[in-house]
Order: structure tokens, then sequence, then C-alpha cells
């Protein structure tokens, strides 16, 4: 039991002190993001000056051309469901987002470049260029 008591007394050491720094460590911040305003939300205002499509990178405008001719998708992953989990869309019931993926170029994987859109047919359109950390609301000419 000797042997174990040292042992002991340093978990029990480096426990206090885990518990300690929890307790007296500024939480961390998340970086700015543009939160587009929630319906629900009294303090939100509407976003009057979406962005039109035209200001998009080219590979964005090519998505939009595919999700209006319903396919062909290069990534398995486009049109499934977008959780909004960060909160920063507007509150909907789950399978109202669906997400595609907008190419970056010299990308490995996918990138962070994502247009998602609401209804079905889609009825509102945003794209995010930082992986869903913040959003433009678009406004599509067709």
């Amino acid at each position: 039991m000797r042997q174990f008591k040292p042992l002991l007394v340093l978990l029990a050491i480096a426990f206090a002190t885990v518990m300690w720094n929890r307790q007296h460590v500024a939480p961390a911040t998340r970086p700015d993001t543009t939160v587009l305003p929630d319906r629900d939300h009294p303090r939100h205002q509407p976003d009057h000056n979406p962005a039109p499509d035209a200001l998009l990178p080219p590979q964005a405008r090519d998505t939009l051309a595919r999700i209006a001719r319903g396919g062909p998708f290069e990534h398995s992953q486009d049109g499934v469901v977008f959780g909004n989990y960060e909160g920063l869309l507007p509150r909907q019931p789950r399978g109202y987002y669906h997400e595609y993926t907008v190419d970056t170029p010299g990308a490995r994987n996918r990138g962070a470049r994502r247009i998602i859109t609401g209804g079905t047919p889609p009825q509102e359109w945003y794209y995010t260029d930082d992986h869903y950390r913040s959003f433009r609301r678009l406004e599509i000419s067709r």
C-alpha cells in the first residue's frame, strides 16, 4: 500500500489543479461571426441588403446552376440536410436546409465554401466561405 500512496497523492494534486484551472480560466471566445437575422428574435433586424449572386466566385455560380438543374453533384454530401447547429441561420424545422459544396481551386478536400438552400424547392439561399462561421444571404436572380 505504501508504494501506491505517492501515486494517489500525485493523482489528487493533478485532479485539484485541473478543477481549479477550469474555474479560473476565461472561457474561450468564438471568432467574430456574421449572424443573420433570426426571425423569432426581436433584437435582430431583417437583412435588407442580400448579396447578389453576381458577387459570388464562379464556382459558387456553377453550384447554383447544378442546384437549379437538380445535379449532377460531385460530392456525396451535396444535397444532405444541413443541421444549422451553429444557429446562425433563421430557425426552421429540421430538413428545411440543405448544403452543397462550392469547389475551391487547389483544395485537396471539399474546402470551406458551401451554399445552403432553404425550402423544397429552394426559396432561400446562403453562402459561406469559412465553413459555417458566417453566412451571406443571397439574392438569386432567375
